[in-house]
């Protein structure tokens, strides 16, 4: 018993010597404690909608100061018409629109009832489903509150109708964040493990004193996996559109030039893994950490990012996956082009080359 009790004794000493032990025993917990108890959540608030109102009447500005004063939405724009309608969802600035029309309260005096539009941007269907569910509880409380104070039975129906997702199927939302998270996994993982390898084998050294010129010795570990990425990309998109059925609305041509670009960025973080980690077991552990994680909190895939902390709003500018996910759903749910997801290229792009130059600049220095 004496000598198992020295055993258990030498385990923890080397349990609590090993600070990258310690960081999973009792980091990773903290961390995801925190994260999913505080800051990840799937409520929505604070969503931005906008507002026609037709009537002008003091039923339909009961409904709106109701609205505007409930914590699920922010009433960012008035419209006019309903020709505004389309170009705002285009653009993503608002998420639902609410539709009072004409006499909206001459009829609830004299049919007894009375329509309202609600017009959501269904490319996300879960948030759809639930922003239309907050408007129909509000719209619900509003009815019960004129009908109380009328002393009669009054219905206010909201009529609902989804854009670009009509019938809410769930695949349309989770196609582009299963392309950035295989893309990144390919990409990042696979980059940085194949290099390290070289390293740890002794051989990179070896290559390095080839013939050949290192910058491209290190393109030369990079380009299967980027043939390998566009063939998984080509393979998705097939699959989406003639398994799942999910609509492709818009270029396919940039669709590929898009993943193209975020390939390149994916590579080149994988590169600059390489240069930071001294073996495997590093490179896979720094991967998941700047891959895996960010892609499933911080893109927008699972969470809403507008729900959480500032901090965290602030850590997802960096994360690639987010401004992929909103290129794809914006070219293949939208059928948007290149004029309306430009700022969000041009992201990945400089990303990319922020990446591949500090990647490549790190390994010459280490390895001369």
């Amino acid at each position: 018993m004496k000598q198992f009790l020295v055993f258990v004794k030498k385990e923890f000493l080397h349990v609590f010597r090993d600070r990258k032990t310690l960081l999973m025993l009792f980091g990773l917990p903290i961390a995801q404690i925190i994260l999913f108890g505080f800051a990840l959540s799937n409520e929505i608030k604070n969503s931005e909608i906008a507002v026609i109102d037709y009537a002008g009447d003091i039923a339909s500005k009961q409904i709106i100061d109701k609205i505007e004063a409930s914590k699920y939405f922010e009433i960012k724009e008035i419209f006019s018409s309903h020709q505004e309608i389309e170009a705002a969802f285009k653009k993503g600035k608002i998420k639902l629109v609410v539709v009072f029309p004409a006499n909206f309260y001459n009829d609830l005096l004299h049919l007894n009832k009375a329509q309202v539009q609600v017009i959501a941007d269904a490319s996300d269907a879960n948030t759809a489903t639930a922003l239309t569910n907050y408007i129909t509880s509000i719209i619900t409380d509003c009815q019960s509150q004129i009908s109380q104070k009328a002393g009669l039975t009054y219905s206010i129906i909201p009529e609902m109708k989804m854009l670009y997702n009509p019938e809410l199927k769930s695949a349309p939302n989770f196609v582009p964040g299963v392309m950035a998270m295989i893309l990144q996994l390919v990409c990042v993982m696979m980059t940085s493990i194949s290099i390290v390898k070289e390293k740890e084998l002794g051989t990179m050294e070896v290559l390095l004193v080839s013939p050949f010129k290192p910058i491209f010795i290190i393109f030369s570990k990079m380009v299967p996996y980027l043939i390998v990425s566009l063939f998984n990309v080509t393979s998705i998109i097939v699959l989406s559109r003639y398994l799942l059925e999910v609509p492709i609305k818009g270029n396919i041509f940039l669709l590929l030039v898009e993943s193209f670009l975020f390939i390149i960025t994916a590579l080149s973080l994988g590169l600059l893994i390489s240069t930071i980690t001294k073996s495997q077991q590093g490179a896979m552990f720094t991967s998941m950490l700047t891959m895996m994680l960010p892609t499933l909190l911080l893109s927008g895939y699972m969470f809403p990012i507008e729900n959480m902390p500032i901090i965290l709003q602030v850590i997802s500018y960096i994360v690639p996956s987010k401004w992929y996910y909103i290129i794809i759903k914006d070219i293949m749910l939208k059928g948007l082009g290149f004029s309306v997801v430009w700022k969000e290229t041009l992201i990945l792009a400089v990303m990319a080359v922020v990446l591949l130059g500090i990647s490549l600049k790190s390994f010459k220095i280490r390895l001369e």
